[in-house]
C-alpha cells in the first residue's frame, strides 16, 4: 500500500508537464514539504531544493534574510517568509520556490499565537504570502497541516 501523499503526487504531475523546478525554505516544518516530495519516485525532475533554515542565523546565512527584517518583524512574518522565498529562488536552479515560518508548538504569545504560519510563494518576479492560523493542534498537527497547505499552494502556483 502506497502512503505518498496525494497532493505531492499531483504536484509530480503538474510540475513535470509545466517544466517546472521547486525549492522549499522550511522553518517550522524541518523538511517535511521537501520529504514529501522526495517521497515520490521520480521526483528528482521536478525538486532542485530544500533549504531548512530553522534559526535567523541560517535564514539569513542561507538565505539572504536581512537582519533588519528579522528584528522588525521576526521570524515568523509575512515579510521573512516572502524573503525566505526569494532566497530560494536566489540559491537554487527553481523557478518556483515556498518558504513556510510558523510556531508549531507548544507556546507561542497574544501576538504570535501558536499554530500562525506564514507561507510565501515566489516565481519568476513575483511573491505571494500569505498567514494561516491553524490553532493550538498540537506541534505534530499544526506542522502537517502547513505542509498539506504548502503543497496546495505549490499546486495553486502551477495552475495560475
Amino acid at each position: 500500500m502506497s502512503t505518498d501523499n496525494p497532493r505531492a503526487v499531483a504536484l509530480l504531475t503538474r510540475a513535470l508537464a509545466a517544466e517546472v523546478m521547486i525549492a522549499t525554505a522550511e522553518s517550522c516544518t524541518g523538511g517535511m514539504v521537501s520529504a514529501a516530495i522526495t517521497d515520490i519516485a521520480g521526483s528528482s525532475s521536478i525538486f532542485d531544493r530544500g533549504f531548512v533554515t530553522y534559526t535567523n542565523r541560517a535564514k539569513t546565512k542561507m538565505l539572504g534574510v536581512s537582519p533588519e527584517t528579522l528584528a522588525a518583524y521576526g521570524a515568523v512574518s509575512e515579510e521573512t517568509a516572502a524573503e525566505m522565498a526569494k532566497g530560494a529562488i536566489a540559491h537554487s536552479d527553481a523557478s518556483l520556490a515556498v518558504a513556510i515560518t510558523g510556531i508549531a508548538g507548544p507556546g507561542g504569545s497574544d501576538h504570535k499565537p501558536e499554530g500562525r504560519v506564514c507561507f510565501g510563494i515566489a516565481q519568476r518576479d513575483q511573491i505571494q504570502t500569505s498567514t494561516v492560523e491553524f490553532g493550538s493542534l498540537g506541534r505534530a498537527n499544526v506542522r502537517m497541516a502547513a505542509c498539506d497547505y504548502t503543497l496546495d499552494l505549490l499546486l495553486g502556483a502551477l495552475d495560475s
